[in-house]
């Protein structure tokens, strides 16, 4: 009897001691549960980037930052230095070597100099300069962001070429953006969406309506573009355009133009007296009785030049230019009267500029700030720029696109400046960037716009620069 109880104590601890390790297990599980819950939704089972994103909110680690590049550049200052202090363990240990033929001779210091000169201080700085040349990567809104290809480059020209120009006093300009790139193509990477959607169509059939995103990708330095085998859609109401004798002084057919992308869906929409026009600047472009008497009648300031006192000063030698500006062909069609053909750049900001050139029977060219002109050296008689550039540039952008300038001007052509405006406070620097070629003033006149700003204009000639 006493046995039965002993054994049947014996069985109900065991049972209750299978209870409380069953009880435990189950915790530990809960628990171990629990924790890698915890661990998951804390980053922890992520991807390296993910984890950042996680812990530092910053929405794509990895956009717009070439880490092969900047991998590059730091393995190529690790490199002169690993060279630079094997080179100089050498020389010690050659020295030590040969330490009895030394103290024989005496190095004299003059020669010590030099050595440290040519053989220590220059790869020295060599590495200390490549060091300095590296961009890292800034986070701007919780995105991490670098100059597209800024770390490519070795050569500081190249990547001064290439780094985005702000505007001056963190003004818009003319294309509505707080900078411009001068383009080599490189932008595009920074827009790898938008290039996409661009090139996302179907082969042999008809392109969609996106000429406004091929121009945003322009304006923001993704340039050239890059061809499309898609077929180009018109107007589906297209008309044949006015005879070039009436064509010049008349406002083109509506039906010719694609809307679409605009606010406005005709020409007399387009009226400078319309608020809700879609554009800002050349706001009188599309009324032609206005833009008759530019250029030809009395001018009302001293920086309006008339075509006839500029064309007088080079008699017969001004055939062929540039009009780099923004409008609607006007100038191109004056100077087309005395028989001078004139090249219009012209892009689509908020109205159809190019297409109305077109229409008027003078020559479009779709280019923007960005590029460098497509024309050879010294080919241009003359290059005329007005209501483009205004105190917004940045002073090393239009050093670049002013040396471009000169680069297509032949000699004894004309640059013609006209109306450009600015602080009053800067108009030295902008005044220096002009004078900096040392070209030969026919013309120079400077008006008050308004108490801060000031009117410059200028008609100088390119010197004869011989090899």
């Amino acid at each position: 009897m006493g046995e039965s109880i002993f054994c049947f104590r014996k069985c109900r601890l065991g049972k209750i001691m299978g209870c409380i390790q069953l009880l435990l297990g189950s915790l530990v599980i809960i628990v171990s549960l629990s924790s890698l819950l915890r661990f998951y939704s804390a980053g922890f089972f992520m991807h390296d980037e993910d984890i950042c994103r996680h812990f530092y909110g910053v929405s794509d680690v990895y956009d717009h930052f070439d880490i092969i590049a900047l991998t590059s550049r730091v393995d190529e200052v690790l490199n002169k230095m690993d060279t630079l202090q094997d080179k100089i363990e050498l020389i010690v240990q050659e020295m030590e070597k040969n330490k009895d033929q030394l103290h024989r001779s005496g190095i004299s210091k003059l020669e010590y100099k030099r050595f440290l000169e040519e053989e220590v201080i220059k790869p020295l700085y060599s590495a200390h300069i490549a060091l300095r040349q590296i961009r890292l990567p800034r986070v701007e809104n919780m995105t991490i962001k670098e100059d597209p290809l800024i770390n490519t480059f070795v050569i500081e020209e190249i990547r001064k070429y290439i780094t985005l120009k702000e505007n001056r006093h963190k003004k818009v300009n003319i294309y509505g953006t707080e900078g411009i790139y001068n383009t080599i193509g490189h932008a595009c990477v920074s827009m790898k969406k938008e290039l996409e959607e661009y090139m996302d169509y179907d082969i042999g059939s008809y392109c969609k309506d996106d000429w406004n995103i091929a121009q945003k990708l322009m304006i923001n330095g993704c340039d050239p573009l890059p061809r499309r085998r898609c077929l180009t859609r018109a107007s589906k109401q297209y008309q044949k355009p006015y005879p070039i004798n009436e064509s010049l002084w008349r406002i083109p057919d509506g039906r010719n133009v694609r809307w679409n992308n605009y606010l406005c869906r005709n020409y007399e929409c387009l009226s400078s007296k319309n608020p809700k026009r879609g554009y800002t600047k050349c706001s009188g472009c599309f009324e032609m009785d206005k833009e008759e008497l530019k250029w030809v009648a009395n001018a009302s300031l001293p920086v309006d030049f008339m075509i006839k006192d500029v064309l007088r000063i080079k008699s017969g030698e001004i055939r062929i230019g540039l009009d780099f500006g923004i409008g609607t062909g006007t100038f191109a069609a004056r100077m087309r009267e005395q028989n001078v053909t004139i090249i219009s750049t012209a892009l689509n900001l908020g109205a159809p500029f190019s297409e109305t050139i077109a229409l008027r029977g003078l020559i479009p060219l779709y280019v923007t700030l960005n590029q460098r002109l497509p024309f050879f050296d010294n080919t241009m008689d003359l290059i005329h720029t007005s209501g483009l550039m205004d105190g917004w540039i940045d002073l090393q952008l239009l050093d670049f696109i002013l040396f471009d300038w000169d680069r297509v001007l032949r000699p004894g052509g004309l640059l013609w400046i006209d109306r450009f405006f600015c602080n009053r406070k800067d108009l030295d620097d902008y005044m220096y960037m002009f004078l900096q070629f040392r070209y030969k003033k026919h013309k120079w006149a400077i008006s008050p716009k308004s108490n801060d700003e000031v009117y410059l204009s200028a008609l100088l000639e390119k010197p004869p620069r011989a090899l």
